[in-house]
């Protein structure tokens, strides 16, 4: 099965509504986010020197297909690859092309499935060899951290673990509410705010926090994909989809080498 911008490469307007899924739409939601979180496991792999973002995409795609599914990004709005490739001062949507990755670089790499009629997105950044600066070590965990703390509580989380770290956040790209459509209502903002709204049981969505050494002041390639910041520092950005269900939240995309 493939979503409905597959065949036509339009980019679908976003999706006004909450995602809420009765059980049968749980079940299929708990498949495409354990099958992202797998690809994504098998994609950080790939990671090392000399390894082309190309070469991940195509392993990528492959083990997508093999799994019946559909990746998600090939197609939409023409994105020409099947996964996202962010190395960086990145901050994403990057496409993945015939650049070396290069020991000492970060890579955000952002995987999403359609399987069975439902979307599960997940992204992490992977250090690149062994030569990753310590600065850039911290920047990676630091935007883990925001995201466990976000899970755990709420979005202003990421701002409270931003601040103490000095580190800024990009306040242009969001989470999502995501499901049978890639994106959707709510705007999940990863930063501290005013806004009000109140999460559903069975509503599924995605929190995905960038953050940044320096400014957070970005813009976008001529390819009118690749976002990237302007001050050339570097960014990391790490993302799940999450359930809501009568006790607390439930995180789809957790993967196997991941702690609970």
């Amino acid at each position: 099965m493939r979503p409905p911008y597959a065949a036509s490469g339009e980019l679908p307007k976003w999706f006004e509504h909450h995602q809420i899924h009765d059980e049968a739409g749980k079940i299929g939601m708990r498949a495409a986010g354990a099958l992202a979180a797998k690809v994504l496991s098998f994609a950080g792999s790939l990671v090392r020197p000399g390894v082309t973002t190309d070469s991940i995409d195509r392993a990528v795609h492959e083990m997508i297909i093999a799994n019946n599914a559909y990746p998600s990004p090939l197609n939409y709005g023409k994105f020409p690859k099947s996964v996202c490739t962010s190395i960086n001062e990145v901050v994403c949507h990057g496409i993945p092309d015939d650049r070396l990755l290069i020991d000492g670089d970060i890579i955000n790499i952002d995987v999403t499935v359609y399987l069975n009629g439902y979307h599960g997105d997940t992204s992490k950044t992977f250090p690149v060899g062994h030569s990753v600066s310590p600065e850039a070590q911290k920047l990676i965990a630091t935007t883990e951290q925001s995201l466990a703390a976000a899970v755990q509580t709420d979005g202003s989380a990421i701002s409270k673990v931003a601040e103490k770290n000095r580190y800024s956040i990009v306040r242009e790209y969001i989470g999502h509410g995501v499901g049978a459509v890639f994106h959707s209502h709510p705007s999940i903002l990863h930063y501290r705010n005013t806004r009000a709204g109140v999460m559903q049981v069975g509503e599924t969505f995605t929190i995905e926090p960038m953050l940044c050494q320096g400014d957070n002041k970005c813009r976008t390639w001529k390819d009118n994909w690749t976002v990237v910041l302007d001050d050339g520092g570097l960014t990391a950005q790490c993302e799940h989809t999450l359930l809501i269900t009568d006790d607390g939240v439930e995180v789809l995309t957790r993967r196997e080498d991941e702690q609970a």
